[in-house]
Order: C-alpha cells, then sequence, then structure tokens
C-alpha cells in the first residue's frame, strides 16, 4: 500500500528490517508499515502546511538485554516522516536530531511529540539526563522535518516521558506527560518531588494519573506547576492499580472532537489503547472504552489526527521483526459513534 522515498540513508546499518524477519505469514494486518528501512514506534502525527509528519521513535538493535525497565529500548536519534495524505508515498527526511547533540543528554532518546508556533517547529523529547532520570527536552527548526537544534537544559520541571503537546483553540498550549515503570512517574509525587526509592503501586493502591501542565507562549517552559490529570470511571472514581485494564501507564494523547477533549493513552501490561473525555484541558476524564486492542508486541503507543475531514489513528506493532524492541508505524482509519464514542479498532486476526 505504502511506498518510500528515503531523503537520507538509515545512520545505523543494523537498523534494516532485513536483518531480523518476523513470520507473519498466518496473520492477517489491518495495515502495513509505513516505512521499513528503518524500525520506527510511538508515532506523532500532525498536519502541518496541509501535509502529515509522522514523529516517531527510532527503534535500533544496540545488544541491550531486555528488562522491565524497557533499557533494550536504547533509541539514539530521530527521524521524521511525511506523507501527502494517507496511502501516499512517505518520504524518510533523514535524521532530525541526534542524541550526541543534546547537551545535556545520557540515553534513551525515548517518544517525542512536535508542535508549531512563533513561525518555528518545536520537537519534545523525553531522554535520560547524566543522572539517568528522565527530563523532556525542546528542539527548534524552521522546517517541519528539521534539522532540530536542542536547547541546552531540559524544561524546567520536566520529569518522566511521552510528552503530548496539545494546542487548544483559543491558541494556548499543554503539555501531558508521564509513564511508569521505566519511565519512572512513580518515583514522583504529586507535589513533583522525586524519590528514587519509590517503587510501582501495589494491586490496591490508587494508580498513578499522568500529568499535565500550561506552556509559555516560546513553548520553552511550563507556564504553571504540574497538575495530575484525573482519570476516573463512570462512576468518578479513580481507578486502582489493579484496574490495569483501563489506568493509566504511558503514551498520552489529547484531541478535540466535538468540543469534547479526548485524551487517550495506553494501559501498558494489559496493551490496550484506551480513552477519557471531559470538558476541559485539565480534566477530569470520565474512562469511555478502548480505540485499540492489543496489536502484535508489548507495547503500544499512537496517535490521533485529522486530515481532509477523516480522522486517522497512527499506531504501532512488530511485523516486521516480531522483536519487542524492534516496532513499525502503522496508521488506520478512525470511526466515531453518533454519541461521540470511538470504534474499537483490531490490528490483527
Amino acid at each position: 500500500m505504502y511506498s518510500i522515498t528515503s531523503c537520507q540513508e538509515s545512520s545505523s546499518g543494523n537498523n534494516s528490517s532485513k536483518a531480523e524477519k518476523a513470520d507473519s505469514s498466518k496473520k492477517t494486518y489491518l495495515s502495513q508499515p509505513l516505512v521499513n528501512n528503518i524500525y520506527t514506534a510511538d508515532p506523532s502525527a500532525h498536519v502541518f502546511n496541509g501535509r502529515i509528519y509522522v514523529y516517531p521513535s527510532h527503534d535500533t538493535a544496540t545488544g541491550i538485554p531486555e528488562d522491565d525497565l524497557g533499557s533494550h529500548f536504547d533509541m539514539r536519534d530521530f527521524h521524521v516522516l511525511s506523507m501527502d495524505s494517507v496511502g501516499g508515498k512517505v518520504t524518510d527526511h533523514g535524521v532530525a536530531l541526534d542524541i550526541k547533540n543534546i547537551p545535556w543528554a545520557g540515553r534513551q532518546l525515548w517518544a517525542p511529540d512536535a508542535a508549531f508556533a512563533n513561525n518555528t517547529y518545536y520537537l519534545f523529547f523525553p531522554v535520560k539526563d547524566k543522572q539517568d532520570i528522565f527530563r523532556i527536552g525542546v528542539a527548534t527548526s524552521k522546517t517541519p522535518e528539521g534539522p532540530f537544534v536542542a536547547a541546552p537544559n531540559p524544561i524546567k520541571g520536566s520529569y518522566s516521558i511521552d510528552p503530548c503537546v496539545f494546542k487548544d483553540d483559543d491558541g494556548k498550549f499543554y503539555m501531558y506527560f508521564g509513564g511508569i515503570w521505566g519511565g519512572q512517574l512513580q518515583r514522583w509525587n504529586s507535589n513533583n518531588q522525586y524519590d528514587s526509592t519509590k517503587g510501582n503501586r501495589g494491586a490496591e493502591e490508587l494508580a498513578i494519573l499522568p500529568r499535565v501542565a500550561p506552556l509559555t507562549s516560546d513553548l520553552q517552559n511550563f507556564a504553571a506547576p504540574v497538575k495530575e490529570l484525573k482519570l476516573t470511571d463512570e462512576k468518578g472514581n479513580l481507578f486502582k492499580e489493579k484496574d490495569n485494564s483501563k489506568r493509566f501507564f504511558e503514551a498520552s494523547w489529547m484531541h478535540k472532537y466535538n468540543g469534547k477533549y479526548y485524551f487517550s493513552y495506553s494501559t501498558g501490561d494489559t496493551h490496550n489503547i484506551c480513552y477519557a473525555t471531559g470538558d476541559s484541558p485539565y480534566g477530569p476524564f470520565t474512562y469511555r472504552g478502548v480505540i485499540l486492542n492489543p496489536v502484535e508486541g508489548w507495547t503500544s503507543h499512537h496517535s490521533i489526527v485529522e486530515k481532509d475531514g477523516k480522522w486517522y489513528l497512527f499506531y504501532h506493532d512488530v511485523q516486521l521483526s516480531g522483536k519487542t524492541y524492534l516496532r513499525n508505524v502503522k496508521v488506520t482509519e478512525l470511526h466515531y459513534n453518533s454519541d461521540g464514542t470511538i470504534q474499537t479498532i483490531n490490528a490483527v486476526k
């Protein structure tokens, strides 16, 4: 379905999908990978200048052993993909930002997002600092594909992973972020204080909540302190950790549809992409259901974008490699019911 134009050859010779190939002959996939010259994951999709730009993680096989903290997700640069329309030719624009050009970075360049303001394109990214604590940085470019130049320091007061930057109808920007387990959110309390000894919550404890903060007009700093984002069941009750098919794990995304705010996220160890709705960018958000059932592979991470009157879900699986740390980005159309609920998608049969 998709063809690819490469503006720059992959920077790592071990990225070729030919190196590790999964046996997918007995599976039926809803969609095919956008590209197969490199491994990609965690796609953040945006429409800039009438074109779809996708900002994914760039998976590589670095030989780091797998563990529950995600040490094997050892990304070292970002590529930007683009296409005129879903189903059309996909361009890989090459390396947009390399970890070696982020002054404060230590390791693990995880899932990014992007935004446009002030005649500038912004790339937001989590990476561990020199003390091995995840922070969120920002880089800028005059073009949506980059290359991007990183600010000398992370965003003050930022922590954890998976930034999603949402522009509301009034022009204000908000950042949603956080991820438990390897994403370290469990080490940060509701007052934004860090405790390296804090572990994952017990089954009967309240689940850890995602975070939100407004951004300053230059998109370089938080305009107010980071707050927890309330995520509840239909009765207004916060989820417990044992409610792990519905509670937040990682992969925040925000979009707006018919005046409602839709907060979507991954449940992590139960592999659902779920969503909740609210009337304010700060919530509270009420759980509504599952957008995407578990994909092939351990992780699930997505974005939702409108183009030419249709809505699309970008996601990833491991069709090309069969390896949880070598993923590939895909896209499929998203459908709403008349009451604003979202129809659940099955990515594989």
